[in-house]
């Protein structure tokens, strides 16, 4: 960061956003039992307050899972609610907390997938996708890896100057959607970035291409900056278990990637993702609307 964005906005349009703050970094120091058993009864309560959240999350559930009756879907939406309460607790000890105790059980695999690029001189993209758990396994992660990041920035001055300030702590690096040019610079250098392509985005150079079965508005940009940095590709899949504890895993390099074909890569991306969905449904952030652009330029919500 900047010596700019190192002093925050004080003005007193932002103190209601700085009382939000403060509270999270209150609660952030929270036992970790608690926090858990808190997380659950927030994450239902945001289910009853949040009505248009859960109508998507409850329509991307019956469009991604046709498999599943009624019931299911409805248990499914639930265990996602309370995934997303804990995953608020996640924040805050990834952003101003100690997540030591997160640490015991944790499980790592596949760390020599991103060591063997790098000893070829080549940069890693980490590809990832919108977990309630994106955060604080960024964190761990980061105990084994430098990971950067790249991120959009938040539109309220306060909050991003709080999540920079918290990122800092343990990111090697924080580029700004905007910053192609910096986050190809960082992997042309050899260095990792995490990067999570899955959501519908505002603006970009885009494509449709199937994610559950669905026409899903996808960003290029993986195959983009692999061909401008020549970096591999590496998935990252994190994950909540039901102990408690947490497991990282990446898998090998993507081979071949990328092809002459930015359609197929982003399809391919979509396909990873997709499977890392499938392994921890309740934790994937289907209060996201993903389908919001059809081909037809219709809408599900």
């Amino acid at each position: 960061m900047s010596d700019s964005d190192n002093t925050p906005p004080l003005a007193p349009r932002h103190w209601p956003t700085w009382l939000g703050i403060g509270a999270m970094a209150l609660l952030a120091r929270l036992p970790w039992p608690l926090q858990r058993a808190v997380g659950r009864t927030f994450g239902a309560l945001l289910r009853a307050a949040l009505p248009r959240r859960r109508h998507i999350a409850a329509r991307n559930i019956a469009l991604c899972f046709p498999e599943l009756d009624a019931a299911a879907r409805d248990a499914l939406l639930r265990h996602h609610f309370a995934a997303i309460g804990i995953g608020v607790f996640e924040f805050a000890r990834a952003w101003w907390g100690s997540v030591a105790p997160l640490r015991r059980g944790l499980v790592v695999e596949g760390l020599e997938h991103v060591h063997a690029p790098r000893a070829a001189g080549r940069g890693v993209i980490v590809v990832s996708g919108h977990f309630t758990t994106l955060e604080v396994c960024g964190r761990l992660m980061c105990d084994h890896i430098p990971l950067a990041g790249m991120y959009r920035p938040h539109a309220q001055a306060a909050m991003e100057w709080a999540v920079r300030r918290g990122r800092a702590r343990y990111a090697a690096a924080m580029f700004p959607k905007q910053d192609l040019r910096g986050a190809v610079r960082h992997l042309k250098r050899g260095g990792l970035l995490w990067y999570a392509p899955d959501q519908d985005p505002s603006r970009g150079d885009s494509v449709f291409v199937p994610f559950f079965g669905q026409p899903a508005h996808s960003l290029k940009s993986t195959h983009q900056l692999a061909r401008m940095s020549g970096a591999a590709v590496v998935f990252f899949q994190h994950a909540r278990r039901a102990d408690g504890g947490y497991t990282l895993r990446l898998f090998p390099a993507t081979a071949g990637y990328p092809t002459a074909d930015a359609v197929a890569d982003t399809a391919e991306v979509m396909a990873a993702i997709e499977a890392m969905v499938r392994a921890a449904p309740e934790q994937y952030l289907w209060i996201h609307r993903r389908f919001k652009r059809r081909p037809d330029g219709g809408s599900v919500y």
